[in-house]
């Protein structure tokens, strides 16, 4: 009788986890990169430098009927940074995401913990994926999906003194509440985003909140053997240093699939800028948590950092892509161009940019990627950036992508 009781429990167990599926993988990519000019001019008499970083990512998911759970452990370092005999006292792993996401009807879920926000381009909310930290973002984020993709999410940050709600964490934000609202078909994907945004600001003794407001659009038109990409965002509200707000972000693109293999794309981008002797409102765009690295150059010089009060940015630029057999190679060419007077006599002419990327891929687990950009800055760029344009400024990396599936 207890043999059977026995066999029914195990049989009762195995069918509720039988609908239940586990999975485990794991991330290990080191990449080192060489810069002579990376993000800013290099001064005339500046040594190269030499660099490998690596992130080290443990991902555990888990999903039944009513229930998704997902945790992702993360190691971001530099070779060399810790002893060889290190505690990890002060070098612990972190949590780059922790959430569970449960059905509250057939239409609506509600996913809360800390997750990435990816929505259309990631303009505006994106991971970072380039970087090896990443960004995740703690948040509860509700999700209806029907006809109409609706996603509201809402965030708030505190310390742990419960005598005051004074936020000096290091986030960029004290509270965000966003809205996507999506619709695809065949003929167009078409997204709206509303973003409201309250950094903490200190007033004598009282923390106040500065809101600012980001909306706009993002839209996909596919055409035969063209795509065109475009969005557009405004800025309003109120910045960190009681400017108003009055900024906006233009996006087009045209991408031609010459071949199955091949494409190319034409586009251009303007953000919003700040003439040098403005002095009554704040005209310059942030695209806030976007993945900026997948915009305006691989070399970062633009848009990765503070850019409060910046001139903007015009981005003319072409693409184009091939894959054969296991191998793509990518060629970006970019003409930049300040979008506000950075001075009386200055050119709004900044440089022109090369980008070329090689991606090879060994397995199913395996990717091996090498780079290399070349800045071709002017005189208005030293303005801005400081350093020189006759310096030879260049960065290049190797990355090794190794993403197994253990479970």
């Amino acid at each position: 009788m207890k043999k059977l009781l026995f066999i029914g429990i195990c049989g009762l167990l195995w069918g509720s986890q039988a609908k239940a599926q586990f999975s485990l993988s794991g991330e290990l990519r080191p990449r080192t990169e060489y810069s002579h000019g990376y993000s800013t001019l290099a001064a005339e008499d500046q040594k190269p430098s030499v660099f490998t970083s690596q992130r080290t990512r443990l991902n555990f998911d888990y999903k039944m009927d009513l229930l998704k759970v997902g945790l992702v452990l993360q190691d971001v370092r530099i070779w060399g940074n810790q002893a060889q005999q290190v505690s990890n006292e002060d070098f612990a792993t972190s949590v780059h995401q922790a959430w569970a996401e449960m059905n509250l009807s057939k239409t609506l879920t509600l996913k809360v913990g800390r997750q990435e926000l990816n929505y259309d381009d990631q303009r505006i909310l994106g991971s970072v994926g380039w970087a090896q930290q990443g960004r995740s973002h703690d948040v509860a984020l509700f999700k209806y999906a029907k006809k109409l993709n609706v996603h509201f999410g809402i965030a708030h940050h505190e310390n742990t003194n419960r005598k005051n709600n004074i936020y000096d964490g290091p986030d960029a934000y004290k509270d965000l509440q966003f809205l996507w609202i999506n619709r695809k078909t065949e003929k167009f994907n078409l997204s709206f985003l509303f973003l409201n945004n309250g950094k903490p600001v200190m007033v004598g003794t009282e923390q106040k909140s500065k809101y600012s407001q980001t909306f706009g659009t993002h839209v996909e038109v596919p055409v035969d053997k063209v795509a065109f990409t475009g969005h557009l965002y405004f800025q309003t509200g109120e910045d960190g240093t009681n400017y108003s707000l009055n900024a906006y972000n233009l996006m087009a693109e045209a991408t031609y699939k010459a071949s199955e293999k091949s494409q190319f794309l034409l586009g251009y981008e303007i953000l919003s800028g700040t003439d040098y002797n403005q002095t009554e409102k704040n005209s310059s765009f942030t695209p806030l948590y976007g993945t900026n690295h997948k915009f305006n150059g691989f070399m970062d010089y633009f848009y990765v950092g503070n850019h409060l009060n910046n001139v903007g940015l015009s981005d003319a630029y072409l693409k184009f892509v091939t894959t054969k057999n296991k191998t793509t190679f990518n060629a970006d060419l970019h003409f930049f161009a300040s979008a506000a007077k950075i001075s009386a006599t200055a050119d709004n002419y900044l440089g022109t940019e090369l980008d070329l990327t090689l991606t090879h891929t060994l397995n199913p687990a395996t990717k091996i990627a090498v780079g290399y950009s070349q800045m071709f800055g002017s005189e208005s760029l030293e303005i801005l950036k400081g350093g020189s344009r006759s310096a030879f400024n260049n960065w290049a990396y190797l990355m090794i992508t190794v993403t197994p599936k253990f479970l």
